[in-house]
C-alpha cells in the first residue's frame, strides 16, 4: 500500500533542508536549526535519538535510502532482531554473531552509540531451548545455567561497545490476561520464578561492569490508579525499587512507547511525573521502541485526507508528549523509535484484525510526517530553565 497524498508538503522541506545543509551559515543567510539532523538536535540536550535498525534493509543495495537516513539522522541505533536469543544461537552451541557484529561496527564508524536488545525475553527463543524445556530433555537446573551462559556470552563478546543492554523485557503481565491480577509472566517466570530477573542483572553486570542495565517494557508510559495489583506501571516502580533495595544492579528502565491514535493516551505532565517518579529511585530512564499506530480504514487505505489527516496529527502529537516529557527529566536519557519508515515497520504484520499502520516519522517513500517535524520542534525550542542537559548515572555495582 502506497499513501501519497499527503507526501508534498514533506517532500519540499527534504529538499529545503538538503539545500540548507550545503550552505554555510552567514550574516544574511543566519543558521537554521530546521536543517539539522534529530540526532544533532538531541544532543544539544545530551539526549540519544535512534532507531531501531532491520539489517535486510541497512544491507539492501537497491534501497540506499534506508541507509543514509539511519547514518544521518540518529546518534544510537538498536538491532530490531539481530541480537535476540533465536537469532544469535539458532542452533545450540553455534552461534551467529555477523549481523550483529556489523551493526555494532556500523555504529562505530559512524561514531553513534548502541542499545543491546535484548538479553532475556520470552519470546525469539530458539526451538531448540523451548523444545528441550518442552520435552524433559533440559532440566530447571540445566536452563538457568543456559540463561547464565548466554547473558555472559554475549554481554563479554560486546563488551565495551554497548551503551545501554535491554538485560530483561517484558516480565510483566498485563491487565486484560489471566489472571488479571498484574504477576510475573512468561517463559522465564514460569520455568524460573521470578529470581531470574535479578540472576539477568548480576550476570549482566559480571561480564560488563561499564553498561548501563535496562529493564525494558510496554504500556508504562504513565501511572494509573497507583495499585499494582493492576497498574503495570506501579508494578514496575515497585519491583525496580525492590531490586534497588537488594543491591541488584539495575540501571533504568526503559519505556517502549508503543502507541495507537485509537486510545486515550497521556498528556506531557502525566509522563513526565512518571519518568520523574522513577528518577527518584537514582535509575535512569528511557524511551525505547516509540511508535504511534494507526488504524487502516477502509477509507484511510482509499487515500482519504479526511480519514488520514487527523491520524497524522494524532500521530504527532503522541510522539511529541514522549519526547517533551523525556526533555523535561534530566535522567531520560535516550528517545529511540521502533524503525523510523512505514515500508519497514513491525506494525502491519503484527496488527492485521482490524489493519493497522502509519506507525512512524518517515513514509514509505521515506519522506518526513508531521510527527518528525513535530520531534524536531521540541529539539529545537527546548532548553533552560526547564530542560537540562542529561544526567547518566554511573552503571552499579
Amino acid at each position: 500500500m502506497k499513501l501519497r497524498q499527503w507526501t508534498t508538503v514533506g517532500a519540499v522541506a527534504v529538499a529545503t533542508v538538503a539545500a540548507l545543509n550545503t550552505v554555510p551559515a552567514t550574516a544574511s543567510r543566519p543558521y537554521d536549526p530546521t536543517a539539522q539532523s534529530l540526532a544533532t538536535l538531541g544532543l544539544r540536550h545530551g539526549l540519544h535519538v535512534g532507531t531501531a535498525v532491520n539489517m535486510d534493509a541497512l544491507n539492501d543495495a537497491s534501497d540506499p535510502q534506508y541507509r543514509k537516513l539511519v547514518t544521518s539522522e540518529f546518534s544510537s541505533v538498536t538491532a530490531e532482531n539481530v541480537m535476540k536469543w533465536e537469532s544469535l544461537e539458532p542452533t545450540r552451541g553455534s552461534y551467529n554473531w555477523g549481523p550483529a557484529d556489523q551493526l555494532v561496527d556500523f555504529a562505530k564508524r559512524n561514531r553513534q552509540s548502541v542499545r543491546g536488545h535484548v538479553l532475556v525475553w520470552h519470546n525469539q527463543l530458539p526451538a531448540w531451548l523451548t523444545s528441550g524445556v518442552a520435552d524433559g530433555s533440559i532440566s530447571k537446573q540445566e536452563l538457568r545455567e543456559l540463561l547464565r551462559k548466554h547473558i555472559t556470552t554475549v554481554v563479554n563478546r560486546y563488551k565495551g561497545k554497548i551503551w545501554q543492554w535491554d538485560v530483561v523485557n517484558e516480565a510483566v503481565s498485563d491487565p486484560w490476561d489471566t489472571p488479571s491480577t498484574l504477576h510475573y509472566k512468561g517463559f522465564w517466570a514460569e520455568h524460573l520464578g521470578p529470581g531470574y530477573i535479578a540472576d539477568a542483572f548480576r550476570w549482566a553486570r559480571a561480564a560488563d561492569p561499564k553498561a548501563l542495565l535496562f529493564y525494558n517494557d510496554y504500556n508504562i508510559e504513565a501511572f494509573g490508579s497507583g495499585n499494582p495489583a493492576d497498574d503495570k506501571t506501579q508494578f514496575v516502580y515497585d519491583m525496580t525499587k525492590s531490586l534497588r533495595a537488594r543491591g541488584v544492579p539495575i540501571d533504568g528502565v526503559g519505556s517502549q512507547g508503543h502507541l495507537g491514535t485509537q486510545y486515550g493516551n497521556f498528556d506531557t505532565l502525566q509522563v513526565t511525573a512518571a519518568l520523574k517518579k522513577f528518577a527518584g529511585l537514582g535509575v535512569a530512564t528511557a524511551f525505547t521502541e516509540v511508535d504511534v499506530r494507526s488504524q487502516l480504514t477502509a477509507a484511510v487505505q482509499a487515500g482519504n485526507a479526511e480519514e488520514i489527516n487527523p491520524r497524522l496529527q494524532a500521530s504527532a502529537a503522541n510522539f511529541s508528549v514522549l519526547m517533551k516529557a523525556c526533555l523535561a527529566v534530566r535522567s531520560c536519557l535516550s528517545y529511540t523509535v521502533w524503525g523510523f519508515s512505514d515500508n519497514h515497520s513491525w506494525v502491519p504484520g503484527w496488527f492485521d484484525d482490524p489493519p493497522e499502520g502509519l506507525a512512524t516519522i518517515y513514509d514509505e517513500n521515506y519522506q518526513p510526517k508531521r510527527a518528525y517535524h513535530e520531534l524536531k520542534s521540541d529539539l529545537i525550542f527546548a532548553g533552560p530553565p526547564y530542560v537540562q542537559p542529561r544526567v547518566a548515572p554511573k552503571p552499579r555495582r
